[in-house]
């Protein structure tokens, strides 16, 4: 899995994390994806795909 949502094209992102006591360490964030079947070109497939274009009805679901 690319980890990279297929309709925004949202992907990881980079940071450093703070501890209490101001210690620095490189993280990364990962997209909340959802594996969901879904018309593509006129045919159902399986995609990859981040809950924010779900709840936002960029995606056509297939049932």
């Amino acid at each position: 899995m690319s980890r990279r949502c297929e309709i925004c094209n949202k992907g990881l992102t980079f940071g450093i994390q703070y501890s209490h006591s101001h210690r620095k360490t490189n993280r990364t964030w990962a997209p909340n994806l959802k594996k969901v079947k879904a018309i593509v070109g006129g045919t159902p497939k399986r995609i990859y795909v981040c809950t924010r274009c779900l709840r936002s009805g960029k995606v056509q679901r297939a049932l």
